[in-house]
């Protein structure tokens, strides 16, 4: 039998209280019984192998299980985690890290260098799957020259590559974390339903429970003891099963959705910390001209989304780079293309459209904001004598559809970020990045963007990255529309939930209040 097998078997007992009303929660945990909480999510995660991950929902949940050897903390600063220490050397090509003692596994076994040494190595393979394994071929080597240090050496400075190192560190002898998932967080998986639930339970061996002191560590020991993540892929039941009580907490609501909620009930509001757009296929007509592009967002009042689909609220984007990124955004990128439906029509007939032409936006069905927004942009672009068809699709079809097969012409989405680096953001456009799903290509974009990676100046890096994204902007690579707000719809007896500047569901910092 499995170690996953066994834990799941061992909490058959207790997974019947998972579900349980916040109610009886709150009320049992003050009678010592075990406290849960239930939260909707719109779509099922696609890995527990964090090397795997697609999705941006599957990385906010798995963020409570896998650590790295430094994280990001609530500020956007990247603290130590599985490392206690770490220095960078002058020319930015190695990275040396102090592994903290006590640090364990969820399975109760010690973290050892070599476990660093094989999860960062397993990055690098390629044939992992994982989207960062490029910037990981950047190493010359992965060595642990004693049990308690781990040195990376890259082949070439990168002064941006210590926010990679937020990968989960796992242990070296489990081959099969999609069946036997094990990090370091403060929550455990103990069982996945596909398509239906994700049972998350605190780790009680968790480094940071035996830390007097976590400031600067980024670690909050667990308070809730059980959390069950429930699929609901239908956006008006996350509503109401949340007014009936057989969730606690939805993620990701819209203002339309979170205006249902009455008395009893408490909608924090932040950013989705993601750049809201209309990817276009570049390699497919007529997106292959840049004109055309250029059209649609002339063509594009985004008012008109904020107004739909968030009561007004939202902030404006006109490259890939989303507002929390302060040191990289660049504001005035989204006044590039003011609403002008003449230059619209005008570009339109100089490309050899004069009498528009026709294309299908598909939409992953169970994020409603995309679908509102897909739909404003038809009534937008009618003004110009261009048609849409919107094609609704479930999520794991958009997964392998649209971003694994780049079959599509155009869809809306939000893309987020993996780590808090430039990179994170604006890698995904060089013309041969594995996940430039909208195949955009430019010379100008792959130079310019080499040297950002290659620069140990941060200002000449700095630079060099807004150079990448004003010419993202320039050439219409995508419709920019914004950052979408981020409402989270909770009983009032939820409490603490904390936004990151990434796309994270932090659960360590929720408590159920007695009442």
């Amino acid at each position: 039998m499995k170690k996953f097998e066994r834990h799941l078997a061992l909490l058959l007992a207790v997974v019947s209280t998972l579900t349980v009303t916040l109610s009886g929660c709150g009320s049992g945990s003050k009678a010592g019984k075990t406290s849960s909480i239930t939260v909707g999510i719109a779509n099922d995660i696609d890995s527990l192998d964090p090397n795997k991950t697609v999705s941006a929902g599957t990385r906010e949940i798995l963020f409570n299980v896998y650590e790295g050897l430094v994280k990001p903390d609530k500020n956007g600063d990247i603290v130590p985690a599985v490392a206690s220490a770490y220095t960078i050397s002058e020319d930015a090509r190695t990275y040396s890290f102090t592994l903290r003692d006590g640090v364990r596994f969820q399975d109760g076994t010690a973290v050892t260098a070599d476990d660093v040494v094989y999860s960062i190595e397993r990055c690098a393979d390629a044939s992992s799957g994982n989207a960062l394994a490029p910037a990981f071929s950047q190493i010359a080597s992965v060595t642990a020259p004693d049990s308690k240090t781990v040195v990376v050496t890259l082949n070439d400075p990168n002064s941006d590559f210590l926010s990679y190192l937020t990968t989960a560190i796992v242990p070296k002898n489990d081959t099969d974390l999609e069946s036997n998932p094990v990090g370091t967080g403060p929550y455990k998986v103990v069982s996945r339903s596909p398509q239906e639930s994700v049972v998350l339970q605190k780790f009680d061996g968790y480094w940071g429970s035996s830390l007097t002191d976590t400031k600067g560590t980024g670690a909050t020991p667990a308070s809730i003891e059980n959390v069950t993540f429930k699929i609901i892929t239908d956006p008006d039941m996350l509503v109401t099963d949340l007014k009936g009580g057989s969730v606690d907490m939805v993620l990701h609501l819209n203002s339309s959705q979170a205006s249902q909620l009455g008395s009893g009930f408490t909608v924090q509001e932040g950013t989705m910390n993601l750049v809201q757009a209309l990817y276009l296929n570049n390699k497919k007509t007529p997106f292959d001209n840049a004109k055309v592009r250029q059209a649609l967002c002339y063509a594009l009042d985004r008012t008109q989304v904020f107004e739909a689909v968030s009561d007004g609220k939202g902030t404006a984007v006109g490259s890939s780079v989303y507002p929390s990124y302060k040191k990289y955004f660049m504001p005035e990128l989204a006044d590039k293309y003011p609403t002008d439906t003449e230059k619209a029509k005008q570009l339109l007939s100089e490309a050899g459209y004069p009498d528009g032409f026709s294309f299908t936006i598909t939409v992953p069905s169970n994020y409603q904001q995309h679908v509102d927004t897909a739909q404003v942009l038809s009534e937008e672009f009618k003004k110009i004598g261009v048609n849409v068809t919107i094609k609704g699709v479930e999520w794991e079809t958009w997964l392998n559809d649209v971003y694994q097969k780049r079959d599509f012409d155009a869809t809306v989405i939000g893309v987020d970020a993996s780590t808090l680096s430039a990179p994170a953001l604006l890698s995904r456009f060089v013309s041969t990045a594995t996940d430039n799903f909208i195949n955009y290509s430019n010379a100008e974009y792959d130079k310019t963007y080499a040297q950002a990676a290659a620069s140990t100046d941060d200002a000449v890096k700095t630079e060099s990255f807004k150079k990448c994204e004003q010419i993202l902007s320039d050439d219409a690579a995508n419709v920019y529309i914004e950052d979408l707000p981020d409402l989270i719809g909770m009983n009032s007896r939820v409490t603490g939930y904390t936004f990151y500047p990434l796309y994270v569901c932090d659960l360590s910092g929720l408590k159920l209040t007695d009442g």
